[in-house]
Parts: structure tokens; sequence; C-alpha cells
């Protein structure tokens, strides 16, 4: 559920709060006026209610009864907005109360405090000013009953008084309600706010929890398992989807270890596997909250991954420190290399000599070449990305690449998917790219033509792409998974950095370099570019 949808419920339930609150204000009223429509119509009524008019009163409390009814009805139904609804009822109420006060003999029958209920009951539902407005329509309807009743029907002085008093009464209750259902709504406000922090703070960590890469199970005091992600179920299961929604069972090597930690409490990370899947992962156990009652939260880490973290991290030291020794390497290769072409000019040389100073020649070169191909992965320079046109300078490549390796027209074929394909990347790696994948889809293609090239934008996204296909045999699932690795090649006078160069200038580039197919057709390896509107080039 989403923040918006969580503010919409808290807004409906406090509605239905307020609605709640107003039926039971009309069930009061149906009460009292029902009581008093009793009273009047048997003549039950104490002898100072029946001083002045008895059939007036009953007459009021039968009316007010019927609207009371029909308020009910309107609430129930909710035929007109809350707001409407509050203003006419708490009308309704000093209409009928004032007639119940004249037909008892003006204020001093003790009706008035009627109004004082039915002011606070209103004053629930408004703002400070309705309240106000509420106080001065009763006072202003009790004064004016007084008035009219000591200049017509003989209302003693002192009613004055008491009118003066009840109206005091009538503000002093308006504004009294009116700032506790302020505070009242204030705190229904924060605290529908701090539900809805709650609740987003609580999927924010149950959606980090089940993306998180180790496993997580959260075990109670009972030893069972209360929450395990996503990540641990497929360590258990093998796949996540059959096993939503079913309770989970710890694999029982996880559990005889979890028992023996219970034991010493000490954590043992050591490779474990897990049933029949054959997966081996590393486990450690902490206490949740204080002491050992509040449960227990187990991590499970692919073994697999972490030792593959630890390769990546080892290759990373293995290439700082080959670029190190290729540049110690460098200077005496040098001089070796000028040494044999010095000699290599002597006329003195006889055709057996000469061809042994051609080897020194062409070995200096190729060690050269390997120890390029080291500096570069070791100290390769940031990327300086800029956005061009795909077609015109993947042409201008193809000229080149034509020139280079004597190759006529039709030994490339080239395919546009969208003529006005933008791409944003380095032009000088993205050429040292390009240049290793043809260079190694022509050392094994075989067909006419030799290369083909797709250039477009993938299915379902913005992204450019150029494929880059050979006519060779293809290769192997063992040699496709590792063909990326550094030092890895099939032919003995190959470095194996080619593509794992091209691979780290795409990577340099936000690109990327996959293998696509590997059949007895060939083989497709695909450049992705990233976006050219958002791509940031990095370091």
């Amino acid at each position: 559920m989403t923040k918006p949808e969580r503010l919409i419920d808290i807004s409906a339930g406090v509605d239905e709060r307020r609605w709640r609150a107003l039926r039971y204000f009309c069930l009061y009223r149906i009460a009292i006026s029902g009581l008093f429509a009793l009273l009047g119509i048997f003549a039950k009524l104490p002898p100072n209610f029946t001083e002045f008019d008895v059939r007036q009163f009953a007459l009021t409390a039968c009316v007010y009864l019927g609207f009371a009814v029909v308020a009910q009805a309107a609430v129930v139904r909710r035929w007109v907005r809350i707001q409407l609804q509050v203003y006419a009822q708490v009308l309704l109420d000093i209409i009928a109360i004032t007639l119940f006060i004249r037909a008892s003999g003006g204020v001093g029958g003790g009706f008035g405090i009627l109004l004082v209920v039915a002011i606070a009951g209103g004053c629930l539902f408004v703002q400070l000013r309705g309240a106000v407005f509420f106080a001065a329509l009763a006072t202003l309807a009790v004064l004016g009953e007084t008035i009219l009743g000591i200049w017509y029907l003989g209302y003693p002085s002192a009613s004055y008084t008491q009118a003066g008093l009840l109206g005091a009464a009538l503000f002093g209750t308006a504004l009294l309600a009116s700032i506790l259902a302020e505070q009242a709504r204030r705190s229904e406000a924060l605290a529908a706010k701090r539900a809805v922090d709650i609740e987003n703070l609580s999927r924010l960590n149950e959606t980090i929890v089940q993306r998180m890469q180790s496993g997580i199970v959260v075990l109670n005091d009972a030893h069972q398992a209360v929450l395990v992600n996503e990540a641990a179920i497929t360590m258990f299961a093998g796949d996540a989807e059959p096993m939503r929604g079913r309770a989970i069972e710890i694999p029982a090597p996880l559990n005889a270890v979890y028992r023996r930690w219970l034991a010493d409490e000490i954590n043992r990370k050591m490779p474990l596997e897990l049933g029949d899947q054959g997966l081996e992962v590393i486990v450690s156990f902490t206490h949740v909250g204080a002491g050992s009652s509040g449960g227990t939260l187990i991590f499970l880490e692919d073994a697999a991954e972490v030792r593959q973290r630890a390769q990546q991290l080892k290759l990373a030291s293995l290439g700082r420190l080959t670029a190190s020794i290729a540049h110690e390497i460098r200077n005496p290769l040098g001089a070796i290399s000028h040494a044999g072409q010095l000699l290599l000019e002597s006329p003195q040389l006889g055709e057996q000599d000469l061809r042994l100073t051609q080897i020194i020649g062409e070995h200096s070169r190729r060690m050269n070449q390997i120890i390029e191909n080291v500096m570069t992965i070791g100290r390769r320079g940031p990327a300086i990305a800029e956005g061009f046109t795909l077609r015109e300078w993947f042409e201008e490549f193809l000229v080149e690449l034509k020139e280079r390796k004597q190759l006529d027209d039709a030994d490339l074929a080239c395919a546009w998917l969208d003529d006005d394909l933008m791409v944003r990347m380095d032009k000088g790696q993205l050429h040292q790219v390009l240049w290793n994948l043809c260079e190694n889809a022509l050392r094994y293609s075989a067909l006419q033509p030799l290369l083909s090239f797709t250039c477009g934008r993938a299915a379902g996204s913005s992204r450019p792409f150029v494929d880059i296909v050979d006519s060779g045999p293809g290769m192997s699932d063992k040699v496709a998974e590792q063909v990326f690795e550094p030092f890895y090649t099939g032919e003995t006078s190959g470095t194996g950095l080619g593509l794992y160069i091209a691979r780290e200038l795409c990577e340099a580039n936000q690109a990327s370099l996959i293998l696509m197919d590997h059949d007895e057709r060939g083989c497709r390896f695909r450049i992705n570019f990233a976006h050219p509107d958002r791509q940031q080039p990095t370091g």
C-alpha cells in the first residue's frame, strides 16, 4: 500500500468515526424527544412543567421526535454532507428546546440545561467560529423568549438574570467544547500521520529485507520462523515462487547448527550445505532484542558469491601487480627490441642469423603488445564520454576496418534498424572495443559475410545497441562461461585480454558487453549503450 492510499484509508476512518458520533447524537435526540412526547401525551409531567401549556409541550415533543427520526435517517443514509447536517440539527435543537422553555414557564422550568448539552454536542463537529455561532444563536433564542415572556406572559423579572446566566453557560460550554474538540482533532491528525510514517517505515524495512541478497531468517522464542526473505527461501527450496504464503521449515542442517549455537553462542562462520540443493551457505546468528528471549536473527550468505567477491579482489590486486611488473619489463624489452633492429641492419649477417634476428623482433613486438594490454588494465584512464550520431561514426570505422584488414564490401554486412541512433561514449574507447571484437571475430570467420553488424534499439527500451556477428563455428558452453575472464585464450598466440578489456571499457562508460549467441552459426556479441540523456560518465 502506498502512502497516498494509506492516507485515504486514515481519512476515511476519521470520517466514519464522525458519522458514527453524529448517529449517537441523533439517538440521544430521539430518546429525549420520545420521552417528552410520552410524558406530554399521557399528562405525566411534574406540576411545575404544567404551569402554562401542556398541549404545546406535547405537540412540540411529537414534532421534535419526527424531525429527530428524519435526521437519524439522513445520517444513516448520508443524504447530505455532515457539516450541513450538523448545522441543521443544532438549529432544530435550539428551536425545539426554546419551545420547551416557553411551554414550561420560562428558563426557570429547567429545560435550558438541554441547550447546553445540544450546543456542546454540536461544537464537537465544527470549528471555533461555528461553536460561537451556535452559542450566540441559542443565547438570542433564550433572551428573546424571556423578553416576550416578561412582556406578555408575566414572567418574573428574575428571568433576565437566569437567561443571562444560561447564555454565559452556553458561551462557556461552546468555547470549552470547541477547544477540546480541536485538541482531539489535532491528536487524531498526529496519530494518523504517525500511523502513516510507521506503516511506510515498516514497508520500507520489509522491502529492504526482501530485496537483500543475503538470506534473512527470524525465529521466535519457540524456534519457529516468523520472517523469511526471498533469498533465504531460494536457498532452502531452490525456487521462491511455489513457497509463497506457506509455512517455511528450517532445513535440518541449519537447525542442527542453530541448536549448537544456542548451546555455546559461538558463531562458527563455516560453509554449510543445505539439503538436496547442494548449496553452500555461510551462517551467522544474533539475538533480537535484549537477552535470548527476543528471538534469533539468522544471516545466510551464498558461499559461492563470497568466494566470487574474494576472487574479484584478488584479480584487482593481481592487475595492479602485473601492471607494475609490466612497467619494469618494458625498459629492458625496449632495449632488446632496439638492439635487434640494429643487428638486423648489419650487412654481415648470414641467412640463418637474419632469421634469428627476425624471431627476436617478432617476439619483442608480441611481448610489447601484452605489456600494453596489461598496463591498459592497471592504469585505465577515465572515460571522456560525448554524445554523437552512431551511424556517421560507425561508417568511418568500417572504412578504416576495410583498409587495415584488406576486406572487400562483401566481407561486411551492416543493418540499421534505426537511422537516428544517438549514443554517449568515449569515442576512443568505443573504437578500441569494436576493434578488439572485430579482430577476434575475423580470426574465426570462414563464410561471407565475414562480419555482420546490426544497429538499433533494444525491444521495450530506448537503449541503443550494436551487434557484432561472425560466421565461425561458435563455441562450447564451457568456453562461453570463461570468454570474458582475463588471460583466458584458446590460441597460443593470443593474450586472453582482448574481450576482458573490451568489457571493462564498456562498463567504464555505463555500457555493457554481453555474449548473446554462440552456436554453430557463429557468435553474437552485443554492446548495449547507456541512454544518451541519462548517462553520467564515470572514471
